[in-house]
C-alpha cells in the first residue's frame, strides 16, 4: 500500500496473509485498517523524513487552491492530506457536489487542467453502488468523488475507523491551515499559486502544435515533429525512467519547431523559460551540438566545453534517443500519457 501497488485495505490484507501464512486466515485475525494506516505512517516518517512534512504542507495548500476553483460545487477535503496520514504517491481526495459531472469537468478544463472520469462499481454491505471519480492531473494528483448536490450536508462514514469522516470546507481548511502553519499567510500563498501556471499544462500547449510540423523526409522519415518527439520520449523512458529532468528534455527538445523553424532551439528555450530545470534547459540547448559532435563536425572549443560538462554523458544519450526516434510506424503513447508519466516521476523524486 505504501508503494501504491494496492489501494484497497481488504485486498492488501488478503494478499499479505496469503504470502505470509500460506493458508487460510480468519478475517478476525487480520489487522484493522487503522492499524495498517498507522504502521504505514511510521514507515513513511522513517524513510521520508523532512520531505514528507514539506510535501504535506504543499499538498494541503494545493487542495485549498483547487477547492477555490471548484467553489460552486461546495468541495470538502477528506482523507490523508487533511488528517496528516499522507504517504508517498497519495492522491488529494475531495468530495464535490453536483447534479452533473460534466459541469465539474468543464470548470477544470477552463482552468487548463487535464482530467478524466471514472465510474467504479463498489459493493458495500451487500449493496452495489456506482461512484463517479474525476481524476485531475496537477502538481499533485487529485481524486474528486462526485455526489448529488443534495447530499452536501450528509454524514459520511470512514471505511477505516467506522466513525464519521473528517472533512473540511474551504473556510474550515483556511482556518486549519492558519493554525497549523502560523508563519505562512494563507492569502499570500494562494495569490502566489494563482500567478503561477501549471507548467505541465503549458508543456501540453507547446507540444500539440507539433503534429502539424512536417519534417524533411531525408532526416525524419517518421513524419511530423510530434510523432518524433513521442518516439524520443519512449527511448528516453527505456533508459532513464527515473530521471524526470532528462525525460522532459527528450519530450520537449523540439517544441520550438512549431514557433520558429529557423532557430527552433532558441525559440523552444524562450517558450520554456522559467518552467523547466536548469539541467533540462542545458540538454535542450545543446542537443543540436550533440549531433555535430557525433558527426565529427563540432568545433574544438565547443567540443571541449561539452566534454567537460557534468551532463555530457546524458547529452550523448539524448542524441541517441533523438536519432532512434525516426522510425515509421513505431508505437508511441499520447502526449497526455507522456506528461503524466514524467509528472509522476517528478513527484516520486520530490519525496526522496
Amino acid at each position: 500500500m505504501y508503494d501504491r501497488i494496492e489501494s484497497e485495505y481488504f485486498t492488501a490484507k488478503l494478499k499479505a496473509a496469503k504470502r505470509l501464512c500460506r493458508g487460510f486466515v480468519k478475517h478476525a485475525d487480520l489487522p484493522s485498517n487503522a492499524e495498517i494506516r498507522d504502521l504505514i505512517q511510521t514507515f513513511a516518517r522513517t524513510h521520508e523524513g523532512e520531505a514528507r512534512t514539506e510535501n504535506l504542507k504543499e499538498m494541503r495548500f494545493a487542495a485549498l487552491a483547487l477547492m477555490h476553483t471548484l467553489r460552486r460545487f461546495r468541495p470538502r477535503l477528506i482523507g490523508s492530506v487533511f488528517t496528516g496520514h499522507v504517504r508517498k504517491g497519495s492522491d488529494i481526495d475531495l468530495h464535490v457536489f453536483a447534479d452533473h459531472t460534466d459541469a465539474v469537468v468543464e470548470t477544470l478544463e477552463i482552468e487548463g487542467l487535464t482530467c478524466n472520469v471514472e465510474r467504479k462499481l463498489v459493493t458495500k454491505l451487500g449493496e452495489n453502488r456506482v461512484f463517479t471519480h474525476v481524476h485531475v492531473e496537477d502538481r499533485f494528483p487529485f481524486e474528486l468523488t462526485v455526489y448529488d448536490e443534495n447530499l452536501c450536508h450528509d454524514v459520511f462514514t470512514s471505511s477505516i475507523t467506522g466513525m464519521p469522516i473528517e472533512r473540511a470546507s474551504i473556510a474550515e481548511l483556511e482556518e486549519f491551515l492558519a493554525t497549523e502553519y502560523p508563519d505562512t499567510n494563507v492569502e499570500d500563498e494562494l495569490a502566489g499559486r494563482a500567478e503561477t501556471a501549471d507548467p505541465y499544462a503549458m508543456f501540453r500547449i507547446l507540444l500539440l502544435p507539433l503534429d502539424a510540423v512536417k519534417q524533411h523526409p531525408a532526416w525524419h522519415p517518421e513524419g511530423d515533429a510530434l510523432y518524433h518527439s513521442l518516439q524520443v520520449f519512449e527511448h528516453a523512458k527505456a533508459s532513464h525512467s527515473y530521471d524526470d529532468e532528462f525525460l522532459l528534455a527528450a519530450l520537449l527538445h523540439d517544441v520550438g519547431k512549431a514557433i520558429d523553424s529557423a532557430d527552433h532551439v532558441a525559440a523552444g528555450l524562450e517558450s520554456l523559460e522559467g518552467m523547466i530545470p536548469e539541467r533540462t534547459a542545458w540538454l535542450i540547448a545543446q542537443h543540436m551540438n550533440a549531433h555535430d559532435y557525433g558527426n565529427g563536425t563540432l568545433g574544438a572549443r565547443v567540443r571541449k566545453r561539452l566534454e567537460a560538462h557534468a551532463d555530457f554523458d546524458d547529452l550523448l544519450r539524448l542524441r541517441e534517443c533523438d536519432m532512434a526516434g525516426r522510425v515509421r510506424g513505431a508505437p508511441v503513447g499520447t502526449v497526455d500519457q507522456a506528461l503524466a508519466f514524467i509528472r509522476e516521476v517528478e513527484r516520486q523524486n520530490r519525496w526522496k
